[in-house]
This record gives C-alpha cells, sequence and structure tokens, in this order.
C-alpha cells in the first residue's frame, strides 16, 4: 500500500493527500496542547472521541442547512473531508464570561454575556493568534466584507444549533471556536465548516454542577480529560457503556448502532 502523502501537521491534526482531488484525509491525533504550544501531553484516546464528537455534530449541522467539510468517517481516527481553502481565522461565539475575555474585561467567570459575542482571531502559531478586528481582516485581504458577513452569520446560527444540542444532554455551551474554508465548485466559491468542532474547541460545563468536560481540564491541570470527554461523547450518544461480561469502560458506538 503507498505511503500517503502528508499535506500538514497542526497540533492536534495531521492532513493527508486524499484517495480523490478534491479531498484530505484528517487524521485525529492524541496530542494536547496550550498556551501556544508551551505545553504540550499526548492524552491517550483523545483523538478517537475527537474523532466521533466532532463527526457527530458536522452531521447534525449538516442536517440543519450549514454545509461542513466532511464527507464521512474513515475509521477511529480519520475521516473524508472536502479540501478548502482555510481562511485564516479563527471564529469564537462567546455566551458566558471565562477564559481571555473575563481576565481582559475583569467579569465574573460563568457569568452570562448580556448577547453572545463574536471575536475573530488571526491564525498564526508565531504570533499567538492574536485578537483582530473586521478592519484587519479586510486590510489584509483575509476575508472580504461579504465572507465576514457570512461567517458571522455561519457562526450564529451553529451557536443556536450547539446550544440547544448540548442543553438537551445537560451541558452548558460556554464558548467554541469555528474556522471556515472556501470551497470551489466550478466558477462558484462557498465557505463550509472546517477543521473540528469537539471538546478541544469548546468550553462545555455541566448545567447543574458547572464540572468542566472540555481542554480547560488540561489547561488548569485539573486532570480527568479522558474521563470528561468520554461523558461528553456518551451524552450526545456515541459512546455507550460496555455491558458485556469482563468488559471494562465504555466502548464507542459503531456505524450500525448509531444509525
Amino acid at each position: 500500500m503507498p505511503r500517503r502523502k502528508q499535506i500538514y501537521e497542526g497540533k492536534a491534526k495531521i492532513l493527508f493527500e486524499g484517495p480523490e482531488p478534491g479531498t484530505l484525509i484528517q487524521y485525529f491525533k492524541d496530542d494536547a496542547t496550550a498556551f501556544n504550544n508551551q505545553k504540550h501531553e499526548i492524552i491517550e484516546g483523545k483523538g478517537v472521541l475527537n474523532n466521533r464528537i466532532s463527526e457527530f455534530i458536522m452531521q447534525g449541522l449538516e442536517r440543519v442547512g450549514i454545509p461542513t467539510h466532511l464527507i464521512r468517517r474513515l475509521n477511529m481516527r480519520e475521516q473524508l473531508v472536502r479540501h478548502v481553502e482555510i481562511i485564516p481565522l479563527e471564529v469564537v461565539v462567546r455566551n458566558v464570561a471565562a477564559g481571555s475575555i473575563a481576565k481582559k474585561l475583569g467579569l465574573e467567570n460563568g457569568g452570562a454575556l448580556p448577547r453572545s459575542i463574536i471575536e475573530f482571531y488571526y491564525k498564526s502559531d508565531e504570533l499567538g493568534d492574536p485578537m483582530v478586528a473586521e478592519e484587519h481582516i479586510t486590510a489584509f485581504n483575509w476575508a472580504n466584507p461579504q465572507e465576514i458577513d457570512d461567517m458571522m452569520s455561519l457562526a450564529l446560527r451553529i451557536n443556536d444549533y450547539l446550544s440547544g444540542l448540548f442543553a438537551g444532554v445537560g451541558i452548558r455551551l460556554i464558548d467554541f471556536k469555528v474556522e471556515f474554508g472556501r470551497l470551489y465548485e466550478g466558477d462558484m466559491v462557498r465557505l463550509i465548516v472546517a477543521d473540528e468542532i469537539s471538546p478541544d474547541s469548546c468550553r462545555l460545563w455541566d448545567a447543574d454542577s458547572g464540572f468542566i468536560l472540555d481542554k480547560d481540564r488540561f489547561r488548569q491541570d485539573l486532570g480527568g480529560v479522558t474521563e470528561a470527554y468520554q461523558d461528553v461523547a456518551r451524552r450526545l450518544g456515541v459512546l455507550k457503556e460496555n455491558g458485556a461480561q469482563g468488559a471494562k469502560g465504555p466502548v464507542l458506538v459503531t456505524d450500525n448502532e448509531s444509525a
């Protein structure tokens, strides 16, 4: 079997050349990083869980008319995705004061914001992904005004979907990060959701206890990262408790079981 050509390696994923033109294979690693890669560990099984959680969420977005790069999941760690031109921006939607916004503005951690707030960050590891304004985005031609409007509209629609999805399983969506790519279809170009949506890119708290169920467990040295991600997967229905005799721990639901 020929070795696949690697296109790109990021902090949590590797992209390989896909089997057909216009496709890529997205591989989910077990690496966990924080503070612009100053903190790094391998958390066994994290990539498998993020693959399944992101697949589940992307499929849900497609069902409500929000286009994504996902074509299908290939195995426990890989997805077949559409090859898009990534816009070099992270779009963050905040519903609750937490993380950097709480620190910068002196807000109470966990306090509800007056309304959902959208922020843009320039994707640059060397610069630490700085926050940027729409003026920067258009001045440096990272995206045009129509694309900015489309990203904001899609981000708010994603927020509505995710908020309802997680509320239904007892989880409070604090904030999340999403990325977009340009999909070229002949003479047409449209924006679609790319990268991943998982506990790596969302802040998720238990709705009753406030227990953290996301990557902040790694950032803040709280421990139990895998268990928290498993809890999210179990609540979403992509993980089940294994009742087989002699088996231990949760088991990922197979395609037939989750159909």
